[in-house]
């Protein structure tokens, strides 16, 4: 009896890795799903698309985007968790929903639960001013408001997000006391900036590019620990002595269901690496205005902690941190 017993198990244990191999050899069988924690038209939006449209030279099965806006992310991550984790469906995320956004919300379902598989952007986060402003430089910005003290005033699109930490960490270390005015979005903070309402925006570059092109806006600096080719000659936080804004450096991504196979992180982690690797990926980046970073799931989880890091103790300074 236990001979026989034995013999089952072993019988469905190899059947198991029989239909593991089956699942990567075959996958996709059917289109997959990205999620977009977006509306249609924006830059996380218009990446997911070019993501999308490049795969169908490498994948067997198109990717369809499916945008499905709410919560910074969470309706979408909530989406992930609630369905079968098979690999027909993903989420295009940030990192710092996992190391700003989930600690600061009360969610439904824990964020653990999401996983990151395969890293495809770096978006360029940085403080910017008027193209015709006194301020060439960063310094020369903390400079000004040191001297005159609650006169500086900048702008950004949400308080606790990296676009308001960023700057703040900035601001502080550097002995500014800064008036930050929170605005809505982009338009209405690009709309503050050129129009002389605020001294200073916080913003991703992709969102202003054609402004910075034209020369109405300067970039004094991005939150990063390297510069960009795309504006050329921008100095990162680093190498200005910011090095902790520098941890809320932004990676773009795919995450998915923490149960789903191996075979398939794997198959898709090849995937966007021949999308990274594309002309045409590269060329669509460029006319968005994002950098191409292909990156793998253990720099992903590295920039969540590290992110975490700096941007935990200025969410409970703030009075925005929920505990779980």
């Amino acid at each position: 009896m236990k001979k026989t017993i034995v013999i089952l198990v072993c019988s469905l244990f190899s059947a198991g890795i029989l239909i593991q191999s089956a699942l990567g050899k075959d996958y996709p069988t059917k289109p997959i799903e990205i999620l977009i924690p977006y509306t249609p038209g924006g830059n996380f939006d218009l990446q997911a698309r070019l993501v999308a449209d490049i795969a169908r030279k490498y994948l067997s099965q198109p990717m369809v985007v499916v945008n499905k806006p709410g919560a910074g992310g969470s309706v979408a991550a909530a989406d992930i968790i609630a369905s079968k984790a098979d690999g027909y469906k993903f989420v295009m995320l940030a990192n710092h929903f996992f190391s700003t956004t989930t600690k600061a919300q009360k969610l439904p379902f824990d964020p653990k639960y999401v996983v990151p598989i395969v890293n495809f952007s770096e978006t360029k986060n940085g403080l910017m001013v008027r193209g015709d402003s006194p301020w060439k430089t960063l310094n020369a910005l903390l400079e000004y408001g040191r001297k005159n003290p609650g006169k500086l005033t900048w702008n950004h699109s949400g308080r606790g997000s990296v676009l308001h930490i960023g700057p703040l960490l900035i601001f502080r270390k550097a002995g500014v006391e800064a008036v930050e005015v929170p605005y809505p979005g982009n338009a209405e903070m690009l709309t503050a900036l050129l129009g002389g309402h605020v001294d200073a925006s916080s913003f991703p570059y992709g969102a202003v590019k054609d402004q910075v092109k034209a020369g109405l806006i300067r970039t004094l600096v991005f939150f990063n620990d390297e510069r960009y080719n795309d504006p050329a000659g921008v100095p990162c936080a680093v190498e200005l002595g910011f090095p902790e804004a520098a941890r809320l450096r932004v990676l773009l991504g795919l995450y998915a269901h923490k149960d789903t196979p191996d075979e398939v992180k794997t198959k898709i982690t090849e995937t966007i690496k021949k999308v990274c690797g594309d002309p045409e990926f590269k060329k669509g980046m460029d006319r968005i205005g994002e950098q191409p970073r292909f990156a793998e799931a253990g720099l992903m989880r590295e920039t969540i902690v590290k992110g975490e890091e700096v941007s935990v103790p200025i969410l409970k300074e703030l009075g925005l941190y929920v505990a779980r």
